[in-house]
């Protein structure tokens, strides 16, 4: 018999005469002559209660369905007199599939978010990784549908690069040489130093330049030796590009894709928004709710600047023209200046990458961070430098070699045309879109510095 997903038989609009569930037992009682088996698949937030009579083919293996333990159960869905549950599944049959040590770690109770990482193999078994993983599934689909819904080229780009986007420097060398990496003489697998790439922005610019909008959506990597909540080594990158577009069109699909995304949680994922809701972020359905209804503000860098400045707020950073805002900075715009989500554009030119564009003022450069509240900047993007001198007096701006960008460089000397995207880090998307505070929770597998298990 085939198998029906829990989720399905919740949303059972009548009785079903036969049906097969499957699912990790999350608790059993025992009464005389029956049990009750209350089975999750991890399909939805809710669980399935069967009532197991003594007679059943199977019940003999009842003492073996405790908590963590794999069953099938096939019978008839019937409605349910118990309170809080709709249906319930009168079993015909009982088939244990897997046994569980009664050392199970995952109990029904309540288990802080530090022992959970833990024991990252069990915990998407959990009610709140669950909704969380099945969130990020569901975000990621929500992806491609906006820009495929665009007419946007999902494009590839490769994880082994030999270009540093940022140029900051922070990047995983790639090398099958031992020892001594540096030492003369021997030639690495590509003859020449490859790293693990921080972006695939660079890579997308060639095909924009070419098939006009493209996006990526792949995995990225920095070796930024932070712990904070907010950074990892190993994350999801969104990276839309698109030729013939400047800032302000940049600026726009940054703005709608936000909306897009947060209208998408919760339209698409309300029962697990709701958990969150409850026990992770209280303000989360509101915030949400905030950003799709309310239009962004757009505020120059420097007038952010003036605003922070003259708010009369002590922030634990300094507010200084030419430094980067921080989240309390990108915060108080959000929440408490302009109550509303914002867009910061036209950065000084000496705190973004040699790619921006430069402005006529030979200052500042196109450049542009979309901020939400709860969390600050979710966005970075810009207008590339489309014109060849320009970029060409960048690269020397910034110290690098315009011979390890040489096909960059090609691309402005070939049919160049304006042209802009952005970056957005899909699990600092996450952390908005379900309230949740570390960024270690949001990923599967985290990778941080000291830790990179499984």
């Amino acid at each position: 018999m085939k198998r029906t997903l829990i989720k399905h038989a919740l949303a059972a609009v009548e009785p079903l005469e036969a049906i097969t569930v499957a699912g990790w037992v999350r608790t059993r009682r025992d009464a005389k002559g029956f049990s009750f088996l209350e089975l999750n698949d991890g399909s939805c937030l809710g669980s399935l209660q069967a009532i197991v009579d003594a007679g059943v083919p199977g019940y003999a293996d009842m003492a073996h369905c405790i908590t963590g333990a794999s069953a099938e159960v096939s019978g008839r869905l019937v409605p349910s007199p118990a309170a809080g549950q709709k249906w319930e599944l009168q079993a015909a049959r009982l088939r244990l599939l897997g046994k569980s040590d009664p050392s199970y770690p995952l109990q029904k109770k309540g288990h802080t978010l530090e022992f959970l990482r833990t024991i990252g193999h069990l915990r998407p078994r959990s009610n709140l990784f669950g909704a969380i993983f099945r969130t990020r599934s569901r975000l990621a689909y929500a992806v491609h549908t906006f820009f495929q819904e665009r007419d946007f080229v999902y494009v590839h780009t490769p994880i082994i690069t030999t270009s540093d986007c940022e140029g900051a420097g922070e990047m995983f060398r790639v090398t099958t040489l031992k020892g001594n990496i540096d030492d003369q003489g021997q030639a690495d697998f590509f003859g020449r130093p490859a790293y693990l790439t921080v972006s695939g922005q660079l890579e997308a610019e060639t095909f924009a330049c070419a098939l006009s909008n493209v996006y990526t959506f792949g995995p990225t990597f920095r070796a930024e030796n932070s712990n904070t909540a907010r950074h990892a080594a190993e994350f999801w990158m969104i990276e839309p590009e698109m030729a013939f577009c400047d800032l302000e069109g940049d600026m726009d699909l940054a703005e709608e894709f936000v909306k897009a995304l947060a209208r998408h949680a919760l339209e698409e994922c309300a029962e697990d928004l709701a958990l969150f809701g409850k026990f992770v972020d209280k303000g989360l359905h509101d915030r949400l709710q905030f950003v799709v209804e309310r239009p962004f503000q757009r505020v120059s860098y420097a007038e952010a600047v003036d605003i922070l400045r003259a708010s009369g707020k002590t922030f634990e950073y300094p507010v200084e023209y030419g430094l980067n805002l921080q989240s309390e900075h990108e915060r108080y715009l959000t929440e408490q200046h302009f109550h509303s989500p914002v867009t910061v554009f036209n950065y000084p030119r000496e705190i973004k990458p040699f790619y921006m564009r430069l402005n006529d003022d030979g200052k500042t450069v196109t450049a542009m961070d979309v901020l939400v509240p709860g969390i600050g900047e979710v966005i970075g993007g810009s207008q590339r430098e489309e014109r060849l001198d320009a970029l060409l007096e960048n690269l020397s701006y910034h110290k690098l070699r315009p011979e390890d960008y040489w096909w960059y460089v090609d691309l402005r000397k070939y049919g160049t045309v304006p042209h802009a995207g952005f970056g957005l880090g899909f699990e600092r998307l996450l952390m908005f879109l379900t309230g949740v505070g570390n960024i270690r929770d949001v990923v599967p597998f985290a990778r941080t510095p000291g830790s990179a298990e499984f």
